[in-house]
This record gives C-alpha cells, structure tokens and sequence, in this order.
C-alpha cells in the first residue's frame, strides 16, 4: 500500500525517449469533446481558457491515499509513478504558467468522477479532463501502457496553440519538477 502519494522513491526506473511522440508537433486537435472535472466539455482544438498557450500534461492515473497501487509493480513502470506530484507542481506553479500565457489542463483516461476526488483533494486551481473512452488518445496516436487491463497514457505534455500542437515534452521525468520545467520554456519563449 502507498500511503505517501506525493513523494517520489530514489530508485525509479526512468523512461527512454522511444519516439511515440515525435509525430505531435504541428498536428491539429481533432473536434472532440472530453468531459471535464468542472462539469464542462471541453474542445483543445477550440479551448476557452482565456490564455493564448494551453499546457495539458497528460498522466497515467492518480492514485488515492491508503489504497494498493494498480499493479504490485506500478514502481517498476518507467513514467508511471508520480501523477501526484506532477499534479500537485502544476498546482504550485498555475499562477506562473498562466502569466506566462498558458492555462493549464491535466489529462487521463480516467473518468471524471475518479478525477474530481483528485481535484478536490489535492486542491488544483484547473480541472482535469477525461478521455476514458480513448477517442483523443486514439485520434492522436498518444503513447499508451496497459496495466491491470487498463489502457493509460505515457506521461507527455503537449503545448497548444490557436488548436494545434506547438510543443510535446515526452518523456517526462521527473515528474515533480516537470511544470517547472514548462514554465521555463515558456518563459525562454518557447
């Protein structure tokens, strides 16, 4: 069981750069609709979130305090620990990324009621949006893994644009120092 959700071991294996993303970049957003933790729908090819730049990291799953992980070696997953406090450094740094010219989305298959537990409890300024239905991460070729029979997203995060793709940071890690990372490259004009 993990109970410390928002510290990352020493020893995580980390992910290699295997090129599931490198057809991102200059792609535009189809129309889909993905249901939202604040009760909208919302488009990336046509996101209202007042800011000309929208960053949605994409993660593979939050887990919940005191429950056993997906899988008895989620550790052992490259990228696959880590969505809490991913989550929790786009919380910190939200005011930051939205001077900078960027609202900000988090992104799994997981659905929407499982997430709002995670926005709540974790208290992110944004919602989280849901393609538990795989219709995004299809339509994009987004780099998946199973576990526990169970399609999740590779952890990446895509920097839009007017409703395409500017950027894809992939892999990611480490994951807690990530919307840092974002923030710089924003700030070094991307």
């Amino acid at each position: 069981m993990i109970d410390d959700l928002s510290s990352l071991p020493s020893d995580l294996p980390v992910p290699e750069d295997d090129g599931a993303c490198d057809h991102l970049p200059g792609t535009v957003l189809p129309p889909i609709p993905l249901p939202a933790t604040d009760g909208r729908e919302i488009r990336l090819d046509d996101p209202a979130e007042g800011a000309p730049r929208l960053v949605v990291y994409a993660y593979p799953r939050t887990g919940r305090p005191g429950e056993d992980p997906l899988v008895a070696n989620w550790d052992e997953i490259p990228g696959a620990r880590g969505c809490t406090p991913e989550s929790c450094g786009f919380r910190d740094h939200a005011a930051e990324l939205r001077g900078a010219g960027a609202a900000v989305l988090g992104l799994s298959t997981q659905d929407t009621a499982y997430q709002r537990e995670a926005v709540e409890r974790l208290r992110l300024p944004f919602p989280l949006i849901s393609d538990a239905s795989l219709r995004l991460t299809r339509a994009l070729s987004l780099p998946t893994f199973e576990a526990a029979g169970q399609t999740l997203l590779k952890r990446l995060t895509l920097v839009i644009r007017d409703g395409v793709i500017e950027h894809c940071f992939y892999p990611v890690f480490p994951p807690d120092t990530h919307a840092a990372e974002v923030l710089a490259w924003l700030r070094a004009g991307g």
